[in-house]
């Protein structure tokens, strides 16, 4: 019986190291686990949708923004348009000042112009003694100086008109 348990023992001695022989290569193997699991870990970079979810957000996203980009273009419309208005007030104001500089300039010349034809007659004909023909041409003058002013009166008046009715549009619009 000595003999049986002392082959026991050594059987149970080998299985004994066998065991231990794979708890090291057991802890040898898993000793570097938390690295492994580090490694293996997948990480997401992107994240697939389905299609009809992409579609839904966007048709959200849409929903969201079309107010304000309506909105924001109307109000760019209206300073476009507020921009354009004073922009053809400020050009009929420089024609009408322009119209009035050059009106300024011409009375000038007609008084500069008037006494020498209110000269002419005393130095030719000492009071009323005019030949026909310098009469006609002192008549013809006077016609196409008045035509001249009524041509300017005319202009001043239309560019007034549209002016107002630039004014008009303008207080129309802003209502």
């Amino acid at each position: 019986m000595a003999e049986s348990l002392s082959s026991s023992v050594t059987s149970l001695q080998s299985s004994l190291q066998c065991l231990e022989s794979s708890i090291d290569i057991l802890d040898a193997g898993v000793s570097d686990f938390p690295r492994l699991t580090k490694i293996l870990q997948t990480t997401r970079h992107f994240e697939l949708l389905p299609e009809p979810t992409v579609r839904e957000a966007q048709a959200a996203i849409l929903d969201e923004i079309t107010p304000s980009i309506a909105h924001l273009l109307s109000v760019a419309s209206n300073h476009v348009e507020k921009l354009a208005r004073r922009e053809e007030a400020l050009r009929a104001k420089a024609e009408l000042q322009e119209g009035r500089l050059s009106h300024d300039s011409r009375p000038s010349s007609r008084s500069s112009s008037r006494p020498q034809q209110q000269r002419r007659p005393g130095v030719f004909g000492g009071g009323g003694g005019l030949n026909d023909g310098s009469g006609r041409a002192a008549e013809l003058k006077k016609l196409v100086q008045k035509k001249e002013r009524l041509q300017y009166a005319v202009e001043r008046l239309e560019l007034q008109a549209k002016q107002r009715q630039r004014e008009l549009r303008k207080s129309m619009a802003a209502q």
